[in-house]
């Protein structure tokens, strides 16, 4: 083969060797991309902005205003002669209380009370007097201390045959009730003022006030009361 004829046999075979590599790097590349990085450093803030959206918790607090009314029945006696001042007394809410459609006090929650006065009766003169009052409320397994009023239940002395409610400002002195017939046993009739007792309290025959179990009181908040939920 003459000389300038290989020569030129030799380029065009180096020509298509470098084509060749050339298009195998090129198919490699195709079949093979890089790692998409978006995809690990994207999702991150977006995954942090749906568990923000499903573990954040927004709280919202319910205040119940002064002078709402509590409800409880008594989980154990309470009574002038059988009570002392200072003494605790668990009770049970009987109504849930309600603001603005929601339950801020639900029924059955456990109220926790004080026995701010337990005077038995003198044997010749002067009445039983007996003050109680609330001071806390479990809700949600979270204690809640709460102000409310204390009314004072009241005899007037051996053989008189009323009872005095005394639950301060216009109550004051309001007769709650008669002793029918001056027996033992005799309930409370009417409720009004600051407090109520109605259904198991009495009086005992020497003028001595009891309350039941499962008596019902009611108690006014002398402060409002904030709950979150």
């Amino acid at each position: 083969m003459p000389r300038h004829l290989r020569a030129v046999f030799v380029a065009l075979c180096l020509v298509l060797l470098v084509w060749g590599c050339k298009k195998e790097t090129t198919d490699e590349s195709a079949s093979n991309p890089p790692p998409d990085n978006t995809a690990a450093t994207g999702a991150a803030p977006d995954a942090g902005k749906k568990a923000g959206g499903v573990l954040s918790a927004f709280s919202s607090t319910i205040t119940v205003p002064e002078g709402t009314p509590i409800d409880v029945v008594l989980d154990q006696a309470v009574g002038s002669k059988i009570s002392q001042s200072g003494e605790k007394f668990d009770a049970t809410v009987a109504r849930a209380v309600e603001v603005d459609g929601k339950v801020a006090v639900p029924k059955g929650v456990r109220a926790r009370g004080l026995v701010k006065e337990a005077q038995p009766a003198g044997r010749f003169k002067g009445g039983a007097r007996l003050a109680l009052t609330l001071d806390s409320l479990t809700i949600d397994g979270k204690t809640h201390e709460i102000r409310t009023s204390a009314p004072t239940m009241a005899t007037k002395g051996k053989g008189k045959r009323s009872a005095e409610m005394i639950g301060g400002g216009a109550a004051a002195g309001a007769i709650i009730g008669a002793i029918a017939g001056g027996g033992k046993g005799a309930a409370i009739g009417a409720a009004v003022g600051g407090g109520a007792a109605t259904g198991g309290a009495a009086f005992t025959g020497n003028r001595d006030i009891k309350l039941d179990p499962e008596t019902r009181l009611t108690f006014k908040l002398s402060r409002p009361l904030e709950i979150k939920k």
